[in-house]
């Protein structure tokens, strides 16, 4: 069954990546070195997404109740 249907679109399934800040003072505590990136950026519209890393392939997925899972 896919993550989405028409009653429930891509945008309203998935969480992002990372809390984003509420606020400029927040975004303004980060650290330098983190980036954020939405998961909807990273998927694309999918609900899986292969990740090469150090020349092993990982699978993010996006469940239907709007969690990641990393696997190997």
């Amino acid at each position: 069954m896919p993550c989405c249907t028409e009653e429930t679109p891509m945008s309203t399934a998935l969480a992002p990546a990372l809390p984003l800040p509420r606020n400029a003072s927040a975004a303004a505590s980060l650290p330098a070195s983190e980036t954020i990136v939405s998961s909807r950026s990273l998927l694309g519209g999918a609900s899986t997404l292969v990740i090469e890393h150090q020349g092993m392939h990982y699978t993010l997925r996006a469940t239907r109740n709007g969690k990641l899972i990393l696997t190997k």
